[in-house]
């Protein structure tokens, strides 16, 4: 059993692993809180802590990769069981940070390193480009008569501009949106075309994402928020947490045996099985579950809805990191403390919509318009000011509030979304 470690973001000037000339940078303001310390539980703490100084890359970035890819890695061979569901280690994740200088591709390039040293096979499931749910399904198919299908229906998605993937979401068109909920459900996908049928029922899907906090501000609108597409991802804040003029060590893991404990844990995570929740913890998760349950208001409520699914998630990959077949309440703790900043990031990311004076005029508009409006129709009455992502902001806001419903409507062209307010004059 490896022990819970404690993580300081600048070490201090006589830490001997801390590289010449290094220099901590303070948070910005407005930053979210930083994640309890209780985030750094077990192997993940130690490879994080050993790894961070020698990087400009915020620790949690490093973590949540570490435990994103490592449960990816895992595959379906381990599961925690709730009813007839079964939560497999599969996560989704963005990461938020400015560009470049968030130096969240730094923070991958040395988990890339780390996860496909402990299991080479999973290198040529790592892939990127999600454009559509068409080629998400391909990707991880079943064999179907001469098709052999995907050897390895694990697959590890890195996507480094995640507001390309919002776009394609956003595509009247798409099927990516449903075909990514389905896949973090851990649900069979199909594509039923006539051409080319593909179905993939084990397939086991996990996806990491890198953006700036401005472009998920302008990308996540009403329909991500509402169809719980975005909830699904932990969106964690991250940022450049130190200068190193003359960078780290290149491989700070060489004789510290966390490498080969990787490779040895990882191993055993794949037969795991079912892993259930010891005696300590199941009130731990009891007490938990109950906050966890409790309604939010909002767009921080519309992030939390699948806060009990996520937390479960992460506490078996903190588990399986602990090469253990029991939930304990370290690992419950640990995954809450993760899930608390991941709600801290979003709000932050996200609620700087909040206030914004075209949602206070749209409410307006159709608080006096009893039979609802449409997007054409909005804009017409705004004069056409808004841009569709202004538009779409506003909107997104007001639904998350629970201010407005829409439904689409049949129209002489294509269907229309008609938005209607919930509280009518």
């Amino acid at each position: 059993m490896t022990q819970q470690t404690s993580l300081p973001l600048d070490p201090s000037p006589e830490d001997p692993a801390k590289p010449n000339g290094a220099v901590g940078l303070p948070a910005p303001e407005g930053w979210p809180a930083p994640p309890d310390p209780t985030v750094y539980h077990g192997l993940a703490g130690e490879i994080t802590h050993t790894i961070a100084p020698h990087t400009e890359a915020d620790p949690v970035a490093i973590l949540s990769q570490l435990l994103v890819s490592f449960g990816a890695a895992a595959g379906r061979g381990a599961w925690f069981q709730v009813e007839a569901t079964r939560h497999h280690p599969n996560q989704f994740l963005v990461l938020v940070g400015d560009s470049a200088r968030a130096r969240k591709g730094s923070s991958w390039d040395h988990v890339h390193r780390l996860i496909t040293s402990a299991d080479p096979t999973i290198n040529p499931r790592i892939l990127t480009g999600l454009s559509s749910g068409e080629g998400l399904i391909w990707s991880v198919r079943d064999p179907a008569g001469q098709d052999p299908g995907a050897p390895d229906q694990r697959l590890l998605v890195i996507e480094p501009e995640f507001v390309t993937v919002l776009k394609n979401v956003g595509r009247e068109t798409s099927t990516l949106s449903p075909t990514l909920r389905c896949a973090w459900d851990g649900r069979p996908l199909a594509i039923l075309t006539r051409t080319a049928p593909a179905r993939a029922t084990d397939a086991h899907i996990s996806v990491i994402g890198h953006i700036t906090a401005t472009e998920l501000r302008h990308h996540a609108n009403t329909i991500e928020l509402a169809n719980g597409l975005l909830n699904r991802f932990l969106l964690l804040g991250c940022r450049r947490v130190r200068l190193l003029p003359e960078g780290g060590d290149p491989d700070p893991l060489k004789r510290t045996g966390l490498q080969r404990r990787l490779t040895t844990t990882l191993k055993a995570a794949q037969r795991a099985g079912q892993l259930r929740l010891s005696t300590p913890a199941r009130q731990a998760w009891a007490d938990a579950y109950q906050q966890l349950a409790e309604p939010q208001p909002g767009i921080a409520g519309a992030i939390a809805a699948r806060a009990e699914a996520h937390t479960i998630r992460l506490a078996l990959l903190y588990a399986l990191l602990d090469d253990t077949r029991q939930i304990k309440p370290a690992h419950l703790t640990a995954a809450l403390a993760l899930r608390d900043y991941a709600q801290r990031s979003a709000t932050w990311t996200l609620e700087h919509t909040t206030g914004n004076p075209l949602a206070r005029q749209i409410h307006t508009a159709l608080t006096h318009t009893p039979n609802g409006l449409t997007r054409t129709q909005l804009r017409d009455l705004l004069h056409r000011n808004p841009t569709t992502t202004q538009l779409d902001r506003a909107l997104a806001e007001l639904a998350a509030d629970g201010k407005i419903t829409s439904h689409r409507v049949l129209t002489t062209g294509r269907p229309a979304q008609l938005w209607k307010t919930t509280q009518p004059a």
